[in-house]
């Protein structure tokens, strides 16, 4: 049984090693929600809140996501006694629309909570299957064809199993044909992001005679019906990211096909209990499934681990290991790769597998909340 007696609320500001850039922007500096989940019977986790600074990939932010945590999501949890975390869900959906990833930052940080309060680990208590991932590594926009050549075929020698190539319109066709020259056989994707419409189709039938694993999310987040008709006209399998929040999202996915593959972030959908629908649906429809990242902490990552490690990820995930994003992470120990392209799944501890370094959070922490049961 689980039974939360405080939540405590901390942005921090971590800086990355360098700048990266989508099509609809770019980070240098990220401001993470990070959450510390109390429960009444000691047990403790962090989590973390994936919303960004501005509402590019998300109509959430951090600013609106700190509000929702503190005015509707923790409300609905402290004192409320959950015989298991997948009962916390349909808690939070219930007259309450949006705010997915306010959502999942307390739902999977009571998943967090369980797994310790079990004293077993994350990805065994959610049915993971792995002991070591397969990772992949995102590449922002480069300033040129070349610049991306050098990345792409320094990543593949670190041992990464495919890499992901950010593009938006005046940074496509030059650079992804570059890569694929320079790397013939290699598994490389694009991802736009929602940075095309179909009076883009020309462009992204070029993309389709470059042998990319998948293009991932080309047009608007919320169109299903055009990306149908774009996936009608290509080979390549289109993935859907930003248009899936929902179990029900994925199910008009596969009845529209709208697409063939669908990379599942949980913060983005609402948590574990509907990535684990998502994952279980599109097994039975033989659709692959990966796990993105959203320029998460050491804390973040943990969960997306432990999710990439259930059966039906068959493909390399966004999952670099701390070094490719922080001089510093928050966490012992880091995440790291092995050569051979693999990441290690927490098998050997209870609770998210790592440990968070208080003090170093506490140097970062720019704003704190607490909220808990009145005494």
């Amino acid at each position: 049984m689980i039974r939360l007696d405080q939540i405590t609320l901390r942005e921090i500001h971590l800086p990355l090693r360098e700048p990266f850039r989508i099509s609809s922007g770019t980070v240098s500096q990220r401001r993470i929600c990070l959450l510390e989940l109390h429960d009444a019977s000691g047990a403790v986790a962090w989590s973390e809140c994936v919303a960004g600074e501005w509402p590019n990939y998300s109509s959430e932010t951090i600013d609106t996501a700190w509000l929702a945590i503190e005015a509707y999501v923790a409300p609905r949890v402290l004192g409320v006694r959950f015989d298991a975390p997948g009962a916390v869900h349909a808690v939070l959906e219930r007259d309450f629309r949006g705010h997915q990833m306010a959502k999942a930052a307390v739902e999977m940080g009571i998943w967090g909570v369980a797994a310790a309060q079990e004293g077993v680990p994350l990805a065994q208590l959610i049915g993971g299957v792995r002991d070591r991932i397969a990772v992949g590594i995102s590449l922002g926009i480069q300033p040129s064809p070349q610049a991306l050549v050098d990345r792409a075929s320094a990543a593949f020698a670190e041992g990464y199993h495919k890499v992901k190539i950010k593009i938006g319109p005046g940074h496509d066709i030059d650079f992804v044909r570059a890569a694929r020259e320079a790397l013939p056989s290699a598994e490389l994707m694009a991802d736009a992001n929602n940075a095309y419409t179909l009076a883009d189709a020309a462009v992204l039938a070029e993309l389709d005679e470059l042998n990319l694993m998948m293009i991932e999310q080309p047009l608007a987040h919320d169109d299903l019906v055009r990306h149908a008709q774009l996936q009608r006209s290509l080979r390549t399998a289109l993935c859907l990211d930003e248009s899936i929040t929902s179990l029900e999202r994925a199910q008009d996915m596969v009845t529209l096909g709208a697409g063939r593959i669908i990379n599942i972030k949980p913060g983005r959908v609402g948590g574990f209990t509907p990535s684990l629908a998502i994952h279980d649906y599109c097994q039975q429809q033989g659709i692959p499934v990966w796990c993105g990242g959203m320029l998460e902490s050491g804390i973040g990552r943990a969960y997306n681990v432990a999710l990439a490690s259930l059966p039906n990820f068959t493909l390399p995930g966004d999952l670099s290991p701390s070094r490719r994003y922080w001089e510093q992470d928050i966490v012992t120990p880091e995440w790291t790769m092995a050569p051979d392209g693999t990441m290690a799944v927490p098998l050997d501890r209870p609770g998210i597998g790592v440990d968070v370094d208080t003090a170093r959070v506490d140097a970062l922490t720019v704003r704190r909340a607490v909220m808990r049961l009145p005494s």
